[in-house]
């Protein structure tokens, strides 16, 4: 079946150079050049992956991807940025964008982000099918698969995209210790040497919304000079 993805870039030069290499890897693709052409082409289409700029004409990308986030349906969205700093980066994430690229980048580097977006649906998939566990119970937490929701002693709690997955990774692995190089390949789908920030921040993020004391985790425990690990002990 062939995945279809939305680009939404006012750079005509720059969406028709990620049109014609997304189309060299079988994927068809749609193109908007404007905020407000790019919502309507989204909540109006079936779309597997939006890859979507933050400054655009009309709506600008995190009203869109905030938008694409309050519908109940769920497209993976691929963020592109001119801006460097890393609040901007955690402004996108926090929005609900799955991953992002910070121009300029390399044509090698974002076909990569794509892949490793379809690599992890399919995992998701390929569990369900196999009959992995659809809803996760783990102490006073509960993770839905399907739906992608969280709920600590009943109550919902809000995680962006990637939260999501680094909590599901663990919970779907209790026990198991990854060291950061293995979470950004497993969870991110890709490795970087000097990114193991990224990992740090997100357990700090994941910490905060889930432990009663983050500075003594009851789920995701820190196993010293090795990484982290979810406590096999909660059922």
């Amino acid at each position: 079946m062939s995945r279809r993805i939305l680009v939404i870039e006012d750079n005509k030069d720059l969406a028709h150079l990620l049109e014609i290499h997304l189309r060299d890897l079988s994927y068809e693709v749609d193109v908007a050049f404007d905020g407000d052409k790019g919502i309507a082409m989204a909540e109006g289409g079936n779309y597997n992956l939006i890859i979507l700029d933050l400054m655009l004409p009309g709506l600008d990308g995190l009203e869109i991807c905030r938008r694409l986030r309050s519908r109940p349906s769920y497209t993976p969205i691929l963020m592109l940025t001119a801006k460097s700093s890393e609040l901007d980066r955690v402004l996108g994430l926090e929005m609900g964008a799955d991953d992002y690229v910070t121009k300029p980048f390399s044509i090698r580097e974002l076909m990569a982000r794509v892949k490793a977006i379809f690599r992890r649906i399919d995992q998701v998939k390929a569990n369900q099918e196999a009959g992995d566990q659809a809803i996760i119970h783990a102490g006073d937490l509960t993770v839905d698969l399907e739906k992608r929701t969280v709920r600590l002693r009943g109550e919902p709690i809000d995680f962006t995209a990637k939260e999501f997955d680094l909590l599901l990774h663990f919970a779907q692995h209790p026990g198991r210790v990854y060291t950061r190089s293995q979470l950004l390949d497993e969870v991110w789908g890709y490795g970087h040497d000097g990114y193991e920030h990224t990992v740090n921040s997100h357990i700090n993020r994941l910490r905060a919304k889930i432990e009663e004391n983050p500075a003594q985790p009851r789920y995701i425990l820190t196993v010293w000079g090795v990484g982290y690990k979810f406590a096999e002990t909660e059922k």
